[in-house]
């Protein structure tokens, strides 16, 4: 039987070497195209969570629904996906880096320390989440400062604008990296329970019920997936599970990165001091976890589709 190489250069790879062909950069695309529908999917809810968090002062004495009711009366309803194209600029990078990463680290994790089961799931989740946050942080901060903006009272006049104001006014690059700490903190538990839940339903679900949960993956026979529905749901669960653990920390990271935009900035300087500012201004209810029941509703969706969309592009870009 003729060897691979003896076949001429111009014959077709194998279909095992056809699916080691390019896998990081196949990876790195399911993962960009997943982020970005999951965020596109919760856009104005996003924009509203953002607004409520800081307390803008058009909106700071509503609620979620009545918030995304006054929005596109005050600003139309792309004010609703105000600050969604630096979003997407930074989501695909993000989503990409984030996915790759976790499916290298978890290898990693298993061959090099021996861990495997839900241990390594954890550690690799959360590893993952921190590596995707400091690669794309200053496209998040720069998409916090545009979201916040009411209009007719903008300082900044798009994405590179942004970038230039901060990067002179602000410090230089360490300006870009205002409230890096809260949100590695919280990405931490985020990432590696959002990636924990799944993990852990998906495994169970395929053991327990794998013909009524689960279906041979398109590319792979030998493979088995959940079925859309499922996936949805369990992307969900993890998303709620993740988002109550880490929501504070997320109130927080948002403070600081709007930093010399809120009146009371001075006293948003660190972490500590920040949680602390928050909790004995506004409480816990109304401070630490304001506008968790609006991350309720736009992460569980979020996540629901991030999860689904990348299982979906891992069958059609044959990662399986």
């Amino acid at each position: 039987m003729a060897s691979p190489a003896a076949a001429g250069p111009g014959a077709a790879l194998p279909p095992a070497a056809a699916r080691r062909d390019f896998y990081w950069l196949r990876s790195f695309i399911a993962g960009g195209v997943a982020g970005c529908c999951a965020k596109t999917t919760t856009a104005p809810l996003d924009r509203v969570k953002i607004l409520l968090q800081a307390h803008n002062h058009h909106y700071k004495h509503l609620g979620v629904f009545s918030t995304l009711r006054a929005v596109p009366k005050k600003e139309g309803y792309l004010g609703l996906y105000k600050g969604n194209g630096a979003m997407m600029i930074r989501i695909f990078p993000y989503g990409a880096i984030q996915f790759m990463a976790f499916d290298q680290y978890k290898k990693v994790i298993k061959q090099q320390l021996g861990i495997s089961g839900h241990v390594h799931r954890l550690m690799a989740g959360s590893m993952a989440g921190i590596t995707a946050v400091i690669c794309t942080y200053p496209l998040d901060m720069v998409r916090v400062r545009l979201a916040f903006q009411v209009k007719g009272e903008h300082k900044y006049m798009g994405i590179i604008h942004a970038f230039k104001m901060i990067y002179t006014k602000e410090g230089g690059f360490s300006g870009f990296y205002r409230g890096l700490m809260p949100t590695v903190v919280g990405m931490a538990p985020y990432a590696g329970f959002s990636f924990f839940t799944f993990g852990t339903l998906k495994s169970i679900g395929l053991a327990q019920a794998p013909n009524l949960l689960g279906r041979p993956s398109l590319d792979n026979p030998d493979v088995l997936v959940l079925k859309t529905h499922v996936n949805l749901l369990c992307g969900g669960i993890a998303g709620a599970i993740a988002q109550t653990i880490s929501y504070p920390l997320d109130v927080t990271r948002r403070r600081m990165q709007l930093g010399a935009v809120l009146p009371d900035s001075e006293k948003c300087l660190t972490m500590v001091q920040t949680l602390k500012y928050v909790y004995q201004q506004h409480g816990v209810r109304r401070g630490l976890y304001r506008g968790l029941s609006l991350n309720y509703i736009r992460c569980i969706p979020s996540q629901a589709v991030a999860f689904t969309t990348y299982e979906l592009m891992k069958q059609f870009l044959h990662l399986n």
